[in-house]
């Protein structure tokens, strides 16, 4: 009897034993399961981590090519604004010498035209005087010296003088003369508003020109940068607004976010 109860003891103690090692042995499956799936876990953070690296370089590099893009747009801009002004001030110095060169011209023409009215007023009088010498030398005047000498060679030349005046003519071809100041008096009228047309000209231009530059100093002052900021100002963002977000959320979070960008 005490060495079945002995026997008995025993093979409780072995059946404990045996229920404690399978107990342990599924704890050991159950832990290595975890362990498992803990790496399996880690995996695909590290995965989703590559990932969420590589979509923030590639917002990074697009904003820098943006920025850059951005840069060059706006020396752009300001060159051409350089160059528009560059060409508005060469445009002022031509019609202001233009201008310049047409008062002058038109003085010019003037000052001739004065000289023509003279010239045809002195044409005027020396023909006056010679009808009027050449009838006191064919009719004579009381108390003139053709009435104790006659010169009738002297006489018959006044009196053909006379009649080729009469007939138009000029001792000194006064026709030709004046034929020749009044086309030389439209050649200057003419090359006068030759002057003045191509200054008017000149002078749109520039109006043009000036136009222009108005609108690129308008177009410039409102650029690309000023609009982003002007936007990122209305939704409230700032450099540090922008890093709370980024730093508080979660990866994907954190991607979502520059998707938005």
């Amino acid at each position: 009897k005490q060495l079945r109860e002995e026997a008995q003891r025993e093979k409780e103690d072995l059946e404990r034993k045996l229920f404690q090692l399978q107990d342990e042995a599924r704890q050991s499956q159950e832990a290595l399961m975890r362990s498992e799936e803990a790496a399996e876990l880690l995996h695909e953070k590290m995965t989703v981590l590559d990932e969420e690296a590589r979509l923030l370089t590639q917002k990074a590099a697009e904003a820098e090519a943006e920025v850059q893009r951005i840069k060059l747009t706006a020396i752009k801009t300001e060159e051409e604004r350089m160059y528009m002004e560059q060409r508005a001030h060469d445009a002022e110095i031509i019609a202001a010498a233009i201008l310049e060169d047409s008062e002058k011209r038109a003085r010019e023409a003037e000052h001739l035209r004065e000289e023509l009215m003279k010239a045809k007023l002195s044409e005027k009088a020396a023909k006056g005087k010679l009808m009027e010498l050449t009838q006191k030398i064919t009719h004579g005047t009381p108390g003139d010296y053709t009435s104790n000498f006659t010169f009738p060679g002297l006489a018959s030349d006044m009196t053909s003088s006379l009649q080729y005046v009469e007939a138009g003519g000029s001792l000194f071809d006064g026709e030709l003369f004046s034929g020749n100041m009044d086309q030389l008096s439209f050649e200057i009228e003419k090359e006068r508003r030759e002057y003045l047309s191509k200054s008017k000209t000149l002078q749109d231009q520039l109006k043009d020109l000036r136009s222009e530059i108005e609108v690129l100093k308008v177009e410039d002052r409102a650029n690309t940068l000023d609009r982003l900021h002007d936007e990122s100002i209305q939704r409230g963002d700032s450099k540090y607004s922008t890093l709370r977000k980024v730093t508080a959320n979660t990866a994907k979070a954190r991607v979502a976010f520059f998707e938005e960008l």
